[in-house]
């Protein structure tokens, strides 16, 4: 092994010259660093996160496949399945032998496993490849290469573990833009155009887009988000003039990149997804005092974005993956009317949902959070009644989406629809459908049944909330506090918290609990709570729970203090004394689908 030896040896020395460096286990991201959460919460994310990859390798370009199963063999990786971690990365290395990310994947996995000797040959095979073990015939295509490693590692970022803060968010998605913007500079036009025409440009597009919500939710200097904003719009010019005949025509005949550019017609969905982005970038122009010169740059002075939007469903209109993926960006901003006439569009298309569930996944979401919307609004007294038929067609796509697809999140999202077709919608502790609430547990209780299903508050909130409507409190509680235990530390979704607050009261007002139970338990959860969730988030389920049950919340009071435990006491006068801070949209409920845009 004398020569992969001092192949390594020279990597070492020369590493530091380097403006990059390949493999993931290195990166700047919250991955790699020690988790802060308990280990069986943070093995339950990276699992979510990893089911949610495995369906994004299905649906993957071909190109676009080897970064999808790095980070598969990351999570394997961290949680302790080393075998499944190096089958990743050796599939990644069989099907591209030049893939410089795979083989110091590789080399970090045997070093785990202790066997050095594949270590080392690994090491020496990447540097080979990036040219710094003298065999130049290798390194031929090393630019190609280094930008390919690059936009690898961008993409990892974008599908992190672990963030607690939208600050830590946007630091991730930064780095990830950082290298998607190093892999640019790594080639020459017909690189360019490779990597801006293929499916790592909608990853960069997409995560500047995310980054950029980001510093506006934060207040953010305008300064910080000019520069990825005008990239941005270069690249999207770019990529638009990519799809014209005349211009696709200049690069073909450059052997590799041109085979790339074309595979599984990339070039010739990609417009679609370049006028949406575009579109949304441009509806962000107006949140600039001035309008940004990337705007004027490249031509875009007189675009409207609903223009953007209707170019992007015109090109994809015959192609149901695509529109899928508009429909969900659609969702994502807000644009329920559009997303839910794309989802019709690609039914059309393709109606059997064994082979096109996500249109159902996507359209029963999009009746669900319009359900969700109208009831918040009509609790704060700020519009009617919710149309329950929203929750009826909601039921129908996702009945159809369960006989092909069952699994965690249909279980649980239909579970979902189930609860709330059973309960009355002004008095959510009234049931209207006793059938639909036992239909609801059937439900949840099938995702339970998953690894991770036992594992996720949200399930534990809406069995408790089944429960504690069919007058099963002692069953509610525990439900109720399970979900308060695998919440996440910093978690906005407080509404586990409530629930629970409002179920002792209920145990305590039917002498299912003395003075002193109600109190011990009272206090033990607030301490809990304290440590978990944000005070202010706190503050306002508090406030709810206050003017929804203002007697029991006084009855409360009064034995707490007598019991010498006065913190909620304390607490609660907080709440009123700040019962005018944080107005806006309450929060606390929870979104029960998984996964995004």
């Amino acid at each position: 092994m004398a020569e992969p030896e001092a192949a390594a040896e020279e990597l070492d020395a020369l590493i530091d010259h380097l403006d990059y460096l390949p493999g993931h286990f290195h990166l700047e991201m919250q991955l790699n660093f020690e988790p802060r959460s308990p280990a069986s919460l943070h093995a339950r994310d990276l699992k979510l996160q990893r089911d949610g990859l495995r369906q994004e390798l299905v649906l993957a370009a071909a190109t676009q496949r080897p970064a999808v199963r790095h980070l598969l063999g990351a999570f394997a990786f961290y949680l302790e399945e080393l075998d499944e971690a190096r089958e990743s990365f050796l599939e990644v290395a069989r099907e591209d032998p030049g893939n410089l990310n795979a083989w110091a994947n590789l080399a970090h996995v045997y070093g785990r496993l202790g066997q050095e000797e594949e270590a080392e040959a690994c090491a020496g095979r990447l540097a080979g490849l990036m040219g710094l073990a003298g065999d130049r015939g290798a390194a031929g295509d090393t630019p190609l290469r280094a930008a390919r490693c690059l936009a690898e590692q961008g993409y990892a970022h974008g599908f992190d573990v672990g963030c607690a803060s939208p600050e830590e968010r946007a630091r991730v998605l930064e780095a990830g833009i950082e290298l998607y913007d190093k892999a640019l500079g790594h080639g020459q036009q017909v690189l360019l155009m490779l990597l801006v025409g293929g499916p790592h440009f909608e990853d960069h597009s997409s995560g500047v887009v995310r980054l950029d919500g980001i510093f506006l939710e934060l207040g953010s200097e305008e300064q910080k988000r000019l520069p990825a904003f005008n990239r941005t719009l270069a690249l999207l010019r770019q990529v638009l003039k990519s799809s014209e005949p005349h211009h696709q025509g200049r690069t073909r005949g450059h052997g590799e990149l041109a085979h790339l550019a074309q595979v599984n017609g990339r070039l010739q969905i990609t417009p679609a997804l370049a006028w949406c982005y575009l579109g949304m970038l441009l509806e962000r122009k107006d949140t600039f005092s001035i309008t940004p010169m990337g705007v004027h740059d490249c031509g875009f002075s007189g675009t409207d974005p609903l223009d953007c939007f209707g170019k992007a469903i015109e090109i994809a209109k015959d192609k149901p993956p695509i529109l899928n993926h508009l429909a969900k960006i659609f969702h994502f901003l807000g644009k329920q009317d559009m997303a839910i006439g794309t989802c019709n569009m690609a039914l059309d298309i393709l109606r059997d949902p064994e082979l096109n569930w996500q249109a159902y996944c996507t359209r029963a979401k999009i009746h669900v959070r319009a359900y969700l919307h109208d009831l918040e609004r009509s609790k704060m007294g700020l519009g009617g009644m919710p149309d329950r038929n929203h929750l009826a067609c909601a039921k129908a796509d996702l009945e159809e989406v369960v006989k092909v697809c069952p699994g965690l999140k249909t279980y649980l999202d239909i579970g979902q629809v189930y609860y709330y077709t059973g309960v009355d919608a002004v008095q959510e502790l009234l049931a209207v459908d006793e059938a639909a609430l036992n239909q609801a547990l059937v439900f949840l209780a099938k995702a339970g049944e998953s690894e991770l299903g036992a594992t996720l508050p949200e399930l534990q909130l809406l069995r408790g909330k089944c429960l504690r409507i069919k007058g099963e409190e002692a069953n509610a509680v525990a439900c109720f506090k399970r979900a308060v235990e695998l919440d996440d530390a910093g978690s906005s979704h407080t509404e586990a918290f409530g629930c629970l607050l409002e179920a002792l009261m209920a145990q305590w007002s039917q002498a299912q609990l003395s003075d002193s139970e109600l109190g011990s338990e009272v206090d033990a959860w607030l301490r809990c709570a304290q440590d978990k969730y944000p005070a202010a988030r706190l503050r306002q389920e508090l406030q709810r729970v206050w003017r929804g049950h203002t007697g029991e919340v006084l009855g409360l009071a009064r034995a707490l203090v007598a019991q010498g435990r006065p913190a909620l006491v304390r607490l609660l006068f907080e709440t009123m004394a700040r019962e005018g801070e944080g107005t806006g949209p309450w929060r606390g409920r929870r979104a029960f689908s998984f996964g995004g845009p």
